[in-house]
């Protein structure tokens, strides 16, 4: 489902100067964080492929911090396939401590400028930082209003990072050595959306932090002795930390609310604003994360297996020697073999994926074409066949109506049968996901709200040239991924959010749908009078 992007991924790496060297510090070297950083974000590189950096804390240069970042692939970034260039970035940026970050925008513009961590330069040490943030600020415009309104302020970038470095620097004004667990309470009182934050400053003290609701997923491993660790390292999913070889077994999910605080060298783990519920995304489980990752204590390949299993429980094709079950790569495989193996018919890979083809949200105008470049159909797979096509999800339907074409003309297919991973898409997402209008959505062109009725489903399967669709209930999701409903956030499919700003940018979106307005429901939105938490 080349149609969803995701915001970012963060990464942190310390390397505590109490301790002895960890044995996962490369080459045996505690001062060597900036190795971790490269190999971190590779591992998280599906969170966004716009930019990546990173920023390193060094006593032994006279930038204290410091700052390398680009729009690119990590491996562009990082010089990753020229040896001595690599070499000489990390020898430039070497030290203990590290944060680091991949960038897919859901604002702001694709120029060097937005690209994170963000580095704000101070005399004073203790002000003179650098973070980067996963996530989205659903109350981005009423802060943004609110900081304009001072006379002497102004915003250079229409990103919602800016807005949260202004917000730290204003705590940092008024207290520069204040404890990082404060600085975050005082910022979630003010703060409306998803929210995981990495930080570094010119003292060397690190926090990282996962939103009070924990709607976007931070994982991390301790080395040693949580009393006195070794080393600490964090990432937006756990894979990236078991493929630096730390046992599966010691990588945890930070809790919501609560912060890692590195301080004066000492390592601690505080709370710094209540949980009142959970809210954790469940396109987390079923699209954006990599399939080894386990978030939360639920395995994300599993969840996609359970996915496959509900797709078969409700299908009533008739099945026949010509029937095969056929994923769209990549994220659909999981649930297509074991719908596949639950029908006993053949999960074949009849689509085949271009990996060098660039980034088709940003290359051509084309969409025919861009799905040309991506996927290649087999017609030795293909050729009269009945296909159960198996999707993710389908959120605008542009990419599944060039695919359906081509599995007929290119693939010779005979019949083309969709079946979604996922219930239908019905409202935008204000929480770091690319979509933020009712307008561009498939499935609200056919169905009101969010009850889906197999009339629905036929409109819908005309409508893309498929011989017919099938979507998941929405009771399957929390079933597949194993929480409760209550713990997810589900509003692009329940129409139910879990924040005050959020509802309040849903019903704006569902005003300028009903006007026929275009455009992002942010732009449109007017500002509220005060900040809503």
């Amino acid at each position: 489902m080349a149609e969803l992007h995701h915001e970012c991924g963060i990464a942190a790496v310390y390397h505590l100067p109490s301790a002895e060297t960890s044995s996962f510090a490369p080459r045996g070297d505690a001062n060597q964080a900036s190795r971790v950083i490269p190999r971190i974000l590779l591992d998280i590189q599906n969170r966004g492929q716009l930019a990546a950096g990173m920023t390193t804390f060094s006593t032994e240069r006279n930038q204290l911090i410091d700052t390398h970042k680009d729009v690119g692939s990590v491996s562009e970034v990082f010089h990753l396939n020229h040896p001595r260039k690599t070499d000489a970035l990390m020898a430039e940026y070497a030290g203990r401590a590290a944060i680091g970050h991949v960038r897919y925008a859901t604002c702001g513009k694709d120029d060097r400028s937005y690209a994170q961590p963000f580095e704000r330069h101070h005399i004073e040490r203790s002000k003179w930082f650098s973070f980067a943030f996963n996530g989205q600020l659903s109350n981005y415009l009423d802060l943004r209003k609110e900081i304009l309104a001072e006379t002497d302020f102004h915003l250079a970038r229409e990103t919602d990072t800016e807005i949260l470095m202004h917000l730290i620097c204003q705590e940092l004004t008024s207290d520069p050595r204040m404890d990082p667990a404060d600085l975050l309470s005082n910022l979630a009182k003010r703060l409306d959306g998803a929210y995981n934050i990495v930080y570094l400053n010119a003292r060397g003290d690190m926090f990282v932090s996962r939103d009070p609701l924990g709607i976007r997923p931070l994982c991390y491993v301790v080395d040693g002795p949580e009393e006195a660790p070794n080393m600490v390292v964090a990432a937006s999913e756990s894979v990236a930390l078991a493929n630096l070889g730390f046992p599966e077994e010691n990588i945890k999910s930070l809790e919501p609310g609560t912060a890692i605080v590195i301080r004066d060298g000492k390592f601690s783990i505080k709370r710094y604003a209540e949980s009142p519920r959970r809210a954790h995304c469940f396109f987390e489980w079923i699209y954006f994360a990599n399939a080894a990752s386990t978030l939360d204590d639920r395995s994300v390949y599993l969840s996609r297996k359970r996915l496959g299993e509900e797709l078969a429980k409700q299908e009533d094709l008739e099945i026949d020697d010509d029937t095969i079950v056929v994923p769209v790569p990549d994220t659909a495989k999981g649930a297509a073999a074991s719908m596949a193996y639950e029908l006993n018919v053949p999960c074949l890979e009849g689509l085949l994926r271009n990996r060098y083809a660039g980034r088709t949200f940003i290359d051509s105008t084309n969409r025919a074409d861009k799905v040309r470049m991506k996927y290649t159909p087999l017609p030795e797979v293909l050729e009269g066949k009945k296909v159960l096509l198996v999707e993710d999800t389908i959120v605008r339907s542009t990419t599944m109506q060039v695919l359906i074409s081509q599995l007929r003309e290119r693939g010779k297919a005979k019949e083309v049968h969709i079946r979604v991973a996922c219930p239908p898409i019905v409202a935008p997402c204000f929480y770091g996901i690319d979509m933020s209008t009712i307008e561009e959505l498939f499935a609200p062109r056919f169905m009101p709200g969010t009850e889906l009725t197999p009339e629905h489903e036929a409109e819908m399967a005309a409508s893309i040239g498929a011989d017919s669709l099938r979507y998941l209930p929405l009771d399957s999701i929390a079933r597949s991924v194993q929480f409760d409903s209550s713990e997810l956030c589900q509003a692009c499919i329940d129409q139910k959010y879990p924040t005050p700003a959020g509802e309040r940018l849903y019903q704006l979106a569902v005003g300028n749908h009903e006007r026929g307005e275009s455009g992002r429901t942010y732009d449109a939105a007017e500002p509220a009078a005060s900040v809503r938490t």
